[in-house]
């Protein structure tokens, strides 16, 4: 439960983008693709339209190689010869200060820095409840019959760890030191969408000029489709009260250049207690997983920055939700509320199917 409905929504976000006829070329541009399954518990894949096979190649193994270092960076459970990672700061917490990579430091200063600009929902600090979550949630999927809550006091206890002022980032030293021992960092709210960002902009750069990273909810498009039919790339979205193995998951399609679609949602990862679905996207004031929508997808140039606002976005209460979202420049939000009623950003009619958007204009 916990892995199929990711692969199958990336699946999904897969079939959206490939072009309705591979045959198409513009310019001598071919389609091409390939996909990646060792890196941050999801399917990623590259698709675009080069030249050559061999091009793509090329393309394909840099953003191979760069996954591979950002997944082992960001990494909170497994440590790494020769690195020192997020695992690697959390074990140290309370005792000495960690000499970290600029990927790591950046990506810790960003999401340290949304925590305490006063929205806060989104907390990086908030590792020890977060853990306590998993792993009843993991006993819960082994164990389904006897799956239980966590006990309120336990996570109560937890949170009392979860000052996001006690991360201490020196950035002249290059060093994250958590202050209080027992705290831990958790950046699955940003950390596949900022590594996302930093691979294609480097494909950018190396050349690259027409394609897409998928990874698992995760959407960030580079350039236009080459296929001599369509101007702009189309990303489903996924439908949460589809059939799992449904041929058509596809609640609606967005059309972008150059951005990104996140979508988080109460159906990637979660388990049953009493009939009851708890899923992985906590509130850290209630300590519960928030309950105000099915899904929430956001559009936005920066996939770091949509990964990040998917999740703060999921965890407020609609009003608020809304007026953050446009508070904000160049964001677009869809909300798929509990009974399923579909609520978007006035910017975001101009981009979906539904409001007559198409990837010829």
């Amino acid at each position: 439960m916990k892995k199929i409905a990711p692969f199958c929504a990336a699946l999904l976000i897969i079939v959206a983008i490939m072009p309705a006829c591979s045959c198409r070329r513009q310019s001598g541009y071919t389609w091409h693709s390939d996909v990646m399954t060792d890196y941050f518990n999801t399917l990623i894949t590259l698709v675009g339209y080069t030249k050559t096979q061999g091009e793509f190649d090329l393309y394909f193994q840099q953003a191979q190689a760069r996954f591979a270092q950002l997944h082992k960076l960001y990494d909170i459970y497994s440590n790494y010869e020769g690195i020192n990672n997020i695992k690697t700061v959390n074990d140290m917490a309370g005792l000495e200060p960690v000499a970290v990579e600029k990927d790591l430091l950046d990506l810790i200063k960003l999401a340290k820095e949304w925590t305490l600009s006063g929205h806060g929902k989104t907390n990086v600090a908030l590792g020890p409840v977060l853990k306590i979550w998993h792993e009843y949630r993991t006993e819960g999927l082994y164990d389904p019959e006897n799956a239980q809550l966590p006990p309120r006091e336990v996570l109560e206890e937890a949170a009392k760890l979860s000052d996001a002022a006690n991360i201490i980032i020196d950035e002249q030293g290059s060093t994250i030191y958590l202050a209080d021992k027992g705290m831990s960092l958790d950046v699955g709210a940003v950390a596949k969408g900022y590594a996302t960002e930093l691979v294609a902009r480097e494909l950018e750069t190396a050349g690259f000029v027409s394609g897409a990273i998928s990874a698992g909810g995760n959407v960030r498009t580079i350039g236009k489709p080459l296929d001599g039919v369509r101007d702009r790339w189309g990303i489903g979205i996924f439908n949460p009260d589809s059939p799992v193995f449904s041929d058509d998951r596809n609640l609606d399609t967005v059309y972008i250049n150059d951005a990104s679609v996140v979508t988080s949602g109460d159906y990637q990862r979660y388990y049953y207690v009493q009939g009851v679905r708890y899923h992985h996207l906590v509130d850290p004031v209630t300590l519960m997983p928030a309950g105000y929508y099915r899904a929430l997808t956001v559009v936005t140039v920066d996939s770091g920055r949509a990964d990040l606002l998917s999740t703060e976005l999921f965890l407020l209460p609609y009003e608020k939700s809304r007026q953050l979202a446009e508070s904000l420049e160049d964001v677009e939000v869809l909300w798929i509320m509990p009974d399923g009623e579909i609520r978007v950003t006035q910017g975001m009619t101009k981009l979906l199917r539904s409001y007559g958007a198409s990837g010829q204009d």
